[in-house]
Order: structure tokens, then C-alpha cells, then sequence
């Protein structure tokens, strides 16, 4: 459902120093996304129960790994 409405992520990046033997912050940066709805996703979610078979599961496990490893 997040993924058909889209949402907001945001990711924080620390750089910590030593200084007399404590770590002390250096940086921070905090970045904020926003991610717009995925087209598959509203399309699943209209065809009705949104419910894949075993097979159909098994079939995107397979394309998603596959394109894991072309990456």
C-alpha cells in the first residue's frame, strides 16, 4: 500500500572523530526522499484482492533476483 501512495524516507550519515580518546560528532547530514507511487503497485492493488498464486509469486521472485544480479 506504501508503495502505491508513495512515501517520504529519510537516511542520516554520522562522521565521528577520536579526540582524547571520545568520540566526538564531526558531521551530520540528514537526507530526505521522496518516493512517487509505483505504477505496479496501484495496478495490483485495482485488480481486486491484490492475491498472487505461487506461481505468479515464484515468477517475480525470479525477475526481481534477476535484476539484483544485472545491477
Amino acid at each position: 500500500m506504501r508503495c502505491a501512495t508513495g512515501l517520504s524516507a529519510s537516511e542520516t550519515v554520522e562522521e565521528f572523530t577520536v579526540e582524547n580518546g571520545e568520540l566526538r560528532l564531526v558531521k551530520k547530514k540528514v537526507t530526505k526522499r521522496e518516493i512517487p507511487p509505483d505504477i505496479k503497485a496501484v495496478k495490483l492493488l485495482m485488480d481486486g484482492s491484490g492475491e498472487l498464486t505461487d506461481e505468479e509469486l515464484e515468477a517475480e521472485r525470479q525477475k526481481l533476483l534477476d535484476m539484483l544480479k544485472e545491477d
